[in-house]
C-alpha cells in the first residue's frame, strides 16, 4: 500500500469540498480521480500532497517522497532545465549536502533521458514547447524517485499528439518507479491510457469507482452523463 485515504473531510468555510472521502492507491498503480470542474478533484491532490489541512479523516502514505506535477508545468522560468530539474536536490536541508556537482548532473541527464529530453539541460523554459515543458516536470518530479506521483490536469492546454506523449510517459514512469500514481483529468483518452482505476467525484463524494472499462460501459447514470459530456442526468454544473 503506498496511499491509504479514509473517510476524508476538506471543508472551505461552510461549503464540504470533499465529503467523507475512502480509497487506496497500490504501488505500481495508477488510479484517476474524474468528475466536472468543482467537485474536488484537484483538492484531494493537494491534501495528499500537505498543501492544505484536512479537517477530518486520515491519510497513510508509505515512507518516501511524494511528487506533484502540476497543471500547468510551474517551472522556474529564471532557472534552467538542469536547474529546475535538480532544485530539490540543491536546496532541501535532507538533500542538499548528499551529492557533489558530478552526481547531480548524471541525475539530471538520468531523469531528462528518461522523460525522452537529453541534451536540453542549457535551455530555459521559454525555449520549449508546452510539450516539452511538461515532461521537464515529470523530470523534476521524479528526481527524488518518489514512491508516489500525483499528476494535476497533466495533459491540460496540450494538442492531441502532445497529449497522447504525455500519457504514454505517465505509464512509462510508473513502469519504471513501480510508484502509486494518482491522475486528476477530464479527458477520456487519459482515463483509458493511463489508468488502472477510476473514481467519479460529484458534490465531494465518491459516486463512481471502477475500471475504465467499466467507466466507458455508462451502466450508472453518473457514468453515462460523463462520457457522453450530456447535460442530462444527476450531476449539475454549479452556477
Amino acid at each position: 500500500m503506498s496511499i491509504k485515504v479514509e473517510n476524508l473531510i476538506k471543508k472551505f468555510g461552510k461549503k464540504t469540498v470533499i465529503d467523507n472521502v475512502s480509497f487506496e492507491v497500490q504501488d505500481g498503480e495508477t488510479l484517476a480521480i474524474v468528475g466536472f470542474s468543482g467537485s474536488g478533484k484537484s483538492t484531494i491532490l493537494k491534501l495528499i500532497s500537505g498543501l492544505i489541512e484536512k479537517d477530518n479523516g486520515e491519510i497513510i502514505t508509505s515512507d518516501g517522497d511524494i511528487a506533484m506535477v502540476f497543471q500547468y508545468s510551474a517551472l522556474f522560468d529564471s532557472l534552467n532545465v538542469a536547474d529546475n530539474i535538480s532544485f530539490a536536490l540543491r536546496e532541501r536541508k535532507d538533500l542538499r549536502a548528499k551529492y557533489t556537482q558530478e552526481e547531480i548532473d548524471d541525475i539530471v541527464n538520468q531523469k531528462l533521458e528518461l522523460v525522452g529530453l537529453k541534451g536540453i539541460e542549457k535551455l530555459y523554459p521559454a525555449e520549449l514547447s508546452g510539450g516539452m515543458q511538461k515532461r521537464v516536470s515529470f523530470a523534476r518530479a521524479i528526481v527524488t524517485n518518489p514512491n508516489t506521483i500525483l499528476y494535476d490536469e497533466p495533459t491540460a492546454g496540450l494538442d492531441p499528439i502532445s497529449s497522447t506523449l504525455i500519457e504514454d510517459y505517465i505509464v512509462r514512469l510508473k513502469e519504471q518507479t513501480n510508484a502509486a500514481s494518482i491522475v486528476v483529468t477530464h479527458q477520456m483518452s487519459t482515463i483509458t491510457r493511463t489508468a488502472d482505476r477510476v473514481i467519479m467525484l460529484y458534490d465531494g463524494k465518491i459516486v463512481f469507482e471502477g475500471t475504465p472499462d467499466q467507466l466507458l460501459k455508462q451502466d450508472t447514470p453518473y457514468t453515462k452523463q460523463f462520457v457522453t459530456a450530456s447535460l442530462e442526468g444527476p450531476m449539475q454544473m454549479q452556477s
